[in-house]
């Protein structure tokens, strides 16, 4: 029994010799092996990856299951030689501290109007502005996921109007939730702060419109920490320009890195992330990998399994 590591063997992540340290300590029967040392390939069970390049990974006739830590899986999940086991994400269940953290920070940011005070601080002026109540700024979240879901009841807590839109009906008892198409505009018509964590998807591919920021109050904001393609970019900026929306927050884009010539950079309502919303530790994915595979091999199934069907 053998697992084998794939691309998160980085700079970004984590050493070589981290994965191994930490897998020892969390997983002390487990074989590791890091690609391309792959060995003999029938002793290998599991398989946890990043960027999986399913050409270069020989098949693996004993794999029982498959850990992904991209945020996306659109990039790979129609590949001929994915094989044919259990996916599933290496996720904390409560959600990461980290993507909380950061959607807070936009949400406030944005609330209370700090890009106009960066404005005026440029110019030297005195800029005194209304202050919006929490209780008066409707947070609406495009997906409901992990990652979601606990930002979400912080700015409840805070005393934030939150709802959420998700592709099917749900009951979540915190958080009233809107669902499917045709829910989407009644959504989006009292969301002042959008904020996108969806899967990239066919349906999902390009919402962030001029179609659904007219739906939006004038003068919404949205923060876009899902997938680059959820955006318009073209849209985005000519809805800025109409005052239909007053700013944007962009950690995900496409392409990335964004090209220098991109209208985006110099927008005086839009902030450009490098897409910086959350690394995970290696403890951190060893701890759920570790999970997942005591899951399996007590009987259970995965904490997290990603439907192939729907990309998600």
């Amino acid at each position: 029994m053998a697992l084998l590591i794939y691309g998160l063997d980085t700079d970004e992540i984590g050493t070589a010799q981290s994965w191994r340290d930490t897998l020892a300590e969390l997983l002390p029967d487990m074989e590791v092996r890091i690609f391309p040392d792959v060995g003999d390939t029938s002793e290998i069970t599991y398989l946890a990856f990043m960027r999986p390049d399913f050409d270069a990974i020989p098949p693996l006739p004993n794999l029982r299951a498959m850990f992904s830590r991209s945020a996306g899986v659109e990039s790979f999940i129609n590949h001929p030689k994915l094989p044919k086991v259990p996916l599933g994400k290496i996720e904390p269940t409560g959600g990461d501290p980290m993507m909380t953290e950061y959607v807070i920070m936009h949400v406030l940011r944005l609330h209370r109007e700090m890009p106009h005070y960066q404005e005026a601080q440029a110019n030297r002026e005195w800029l005194r502005r209304p202050i919006v109540r929490p209780d008066q700024r409707r947070i609406g979240f495009l997906g409901l996921g992990l990652m979601a879901k606990a930002p979400a009841l912080v700015l409840k807590s805070l005393g934030f109007p939150v709802s959420a839109w998700v592709r099917n009906p749900r009951p979540e008892p915190e958080i009233p939730v809107f669902h499917g198409p045709d829910q989407l505009e009644p959504f989006l018509h009292q969301t002042d702060i959008a904020v996108c964590l969806l899967p990239l998807t066919h349906e999902t591919e390009g919402i962030l419109c001029a179609r659904t920021f007219d739906m939006m109050p004038r003068g919404g904001m949205v923060i876009n920490i899902g997938r680059g393609r959820h955006v318009v970019g073209s849209d985005l900026v000519a809805a800025l320009d109409s005052g239909q929306l007053s700013y944007a927050a962009l950690d995900a884009l496409h392409p990335e890195p964004l090209p220098p010539d991109s209208p985006l950079w110099a927008h005086p309502r839009v902030t450009v992330m490098p897409h910086v919303a959350r690394r995970p530790t290696v403890r951190q994915l060893v701890a759920e990998i570790a999970a997942n595979i005591r899951s399996l091999e007590t009987g259970g199934g995965l904490l997290q399994e990603i439907d192939k069907t729907l990309g998600y």
